[in-house]
């Protein structure tokens, strides 16, 4: 028998999964929704018709859970006026989210919204997953902003998790 699942040489980045593929395609989204001002809707439709799982320009988009997409991409918009400041709060005290580039702004709502509203997904696994993309669009220490801000994040909304529960209250 075969194993499927070949582990990344060190240095590599892992292979993602459906899941994995959908949170990097969010984060797409979001920036295309930012710098361009697209619709949700538009953006939505564009990512499931012509980009989740398909080749553009020679390049092959791993296949992505398209509902787990969806959900991203839609409840970052719907939870903004609450993923905003709470983002903020997790940032250096002298840069304030605006200032903040807008692909990282991309992941880090994405992520925020996952430690909010998806506690199905353990938070160390959400901060993992958002640093591998950091490390995907950067190469400095964006991934280590990422986690820092991201662990902020998981302290204060999933303290339970962390054994820091008394911080919650």
């Amino acid at each position: 028998m075969t194993d499927k699942t070949s582990k990344p040489r060190p240095g590599e980045p892992k292979p993602a999964n459906k899941r994995g593929a959908a949170r990097l395609a969010a984060v797409q989204a979001l920036y295309q929704m930012d710098v361009g001002g697209v619709r949700l809707s538009d953006v939505l439709g564009e990512f499931e018709a012509y980009r989740l799982g398909q080749e553009i320009d020679g390049d092959q988009y791993r296949d992505a859970d398209p509902a787990w997409f969806r959900d991203l991409v839609s409840g970052v918009v719907a939870d903004q006026r609450v993923l905003d400041p709470e983002i903020h709060k997790a940032l250096a005290e002298d840069w304030p989210l605006k200032r903040i580039d807008t692909t990282l702004r991309a992941i880090l709502r994405a992520g925020g919204f996952e430690l909010l509203r998806r506690k199905d997904v353990p938070a160390k696994v959400v901060i993992n997953e958002y640093i591998d993309i950091a490390k995907a669009f950067y190469e400095g220490d964006e991934a280590r902003m990422v986690n820092g801000v991201l662990d902020k994040l998981a302290h204060r909304l999933r303290s339970g998790e962390f054994g820091d529960a008394g911080e919650d209250a």
